[in-house]
């Protein structure tokens, strides 16, 4: 199970590997939230999101006979550039199993890494763990899970101990920390972090309207699975379900889950890069959102959110500052 010393542990791995993202401000941005916001955008991660932490953290701990076989890994894009990355780092094999719906710049990314990449149809209910299963041991490479898998909760966590350093130079002592969320690794991880650094910061994850598998599972106390598997705009953070490592963590340190919707992540998506010029994806976008969005139900004078990723299509893109340009 992942805890503080795995986090250190894994951040001493990191150092001069990861970016140290800053903390970022706009008085345009307090405006609207009616307090100030603090925006940590691991959109400028490597690979364009905060996977890349948990990656080569995960990479970087196998032993090297082992490690030397090769990797595998299921994602919809994040995760998978972020061990597709730490792989071609350590200059071994990686297999990334990538649903065919993705955003296609994440499989060509993925592939551009050095990774082979193998398509499932999500849609039509083909199991990648199935897939998984038969290529690793076919091959023998080892499987790194996006998110229920310790070391890269680890990795994630080194997030945390970054915004605890950064909000007490801040003068920052307590405020809700908005975190997007999916399966809860970074959610966890940070969580993790800020238990034992800054007491007084408290972690919410973010969703999606549909994809709120977090948010339900907490008020229920129990994990609870959406309606469907995938869909909606969100790919980043749609999982079907709450992690089993991730959700004791998350049901024992986290506040109460937020939820908005898609065309609020859009807005928020034209807010960042109006007021921040920063780049993000859809699900990237979701803690922004809730922080700008839903000032409601959010505590304190500061709120600090984490825009996680920035890998997102031309298109989509555009879509978001056409529809909300005059955020």
């Amino acid at each position: 199970m992942s805890d503080i010393a795995m986090i250190r542990a894994a951040a001493a791995r990191l150092e001069g590997h990861v970016r140290r993202t800053p903390l970022l401000s706009s008085p345009f941005l307090d405006e609207i939230a009616g307090r100030q916001v603090l925006v940590k955008p691991e959109c400028l991660q490597h690979t364009g999101s905060f996977k890349y932490r948990g990656g080569r953290a995960a990479v970087s701990a196998l032993d090297p006979e082992l490690r030397a076989r090769g990797v595998i890994a299921f994602s919809s894009g994040n995760h998978a550039q972020g061990v597709a990355l730490a792989a071609r780092q350590f200059g071994v094999p990686a297999v990334i199993i990538m649903p065919a719906d993705a955003p296609r710049m994440k499989i060509d990314n993925t592939r551009a890494l050095g990774a082979e990449v193998v398509l499932y149809d999500r849609a039509g209910g083909e199991s990648r763990e199935e897939i998984g299963a038969a290529l690793t041991e076919a091959r023998g490479l080892t499987l790194i899970k996006p998110y229920d898998e310790p070391q890269v909760i680890a990795g994630q966590g080194t997030c945390g101990l970054e915004i605890a350093e950064q909000a007490r130079a801040a003068g920052v002592e307590r405020a809700d920390v908005l975190v997007c969320c999916g399966g809860g690794g970074l959610t966890s991880g940070i969580a993790l972090a800020l238990e034992a650094e800054a007491p007084g910061l408290r972690v919410r994850p973010c969703e999606p309207e549909g994809f709120d598998d977090v948010a339900r599972s907490l008020q229920e106390g129990r994990i609870v699975e959406n309606a469907q598997a995938s869909g909606g705009i969100c790919d980043a953070i749609v999982t079907p379900r709450p992690g089993d490592l991730t959700f004791p963590i998350l049901q024992r340190l986290c506040g109460p889950g937020l939820v908005v919707s898609e065309d609020e992540a859009l807005q928020a998506m034209a807010l960042a890069f109006a007021r921040l010029k920063l780049v993000a994806e859809p699900g990237g976008a979701v803690a922004l959102a809730a922080a700008l969005l839903r000032p409601e139900a959010v505590e304190g004078d500061t709120v600090i959110c984490v825009i996680t990723g920035g890998n997102v299509d031309a298109a989509m893109f555009r879509h978001a500052l056409e529809r909300h340009g005059d955020a």
